[in-house]
């Protein structure tokens, strides 16, 4: 991406990274449909105390996060860049950098969980070095549900 913009890490407290995450819940409402409820019970963000925003022009453009899974995984959530941004990179700017900021603290991989109704995040996670793993956790038997691992 050649437009400049600034990174800011920051946590879910954030206002831009909270109003970003009420855009990605709207667009997750229409993809997911019925089973918009179940996931949304899941992505409370009060856990996230590592977050990511993106600015472009003072504007608060993509967000991110991650959260403690055990003592070497952090699962990332909440990745979301407004429509008229996308397709630039910017996804992929958010996430490397929670990786990197995951790997300062010393966990040695990443995990997350996508639905099969964004198939565009699927395709940028593998993209990236991320492998489909058997579903964990409150995600084990959902079957719109993939996750996904990256090890450092």
């Amino acid at each position: 991406m050649n437009t400049p913009y600034i990174l800011q890490r920051t946590n879910s407290d954030d206002l831009n990274f909270q109003g970003l995450v009420t855009l990605l819940d709207m667009d997750l409402k229409i993809r997911d449909g019925e089973d918009y409820l179940f996931y949304a019970q899941l992505n409370k963000i009060d856990a996230i105390k590592n977050a990511v925003v993106i600015f472009i022009e003072n504007k608060s453009v993509a967000c991110g996060g991650f959260k403690k899974h055990n003592s070497h995984s952090v699962e990332i959530k909440r990745i979301f860049v407004r429509e008229e941004f996308r397709r630039n990179g910017i996804a992929m700017m958010v996430l490397k950098e929670l990786e990197l900021w995951a790997q300062e603290l010393n966990f040695t991989e990443c995990i997350l969980e996508t639905g099969i109704n964004q198939p565009e995040a699927i395709r940028l996670y593998q993209k990236i070095g991320y492998f489909k793993i058997p579903n964990y956790d409150q995600y084990a038997g959902v079957a719109t549900s993939i996750c996904m691992k990256k090890i450092f």
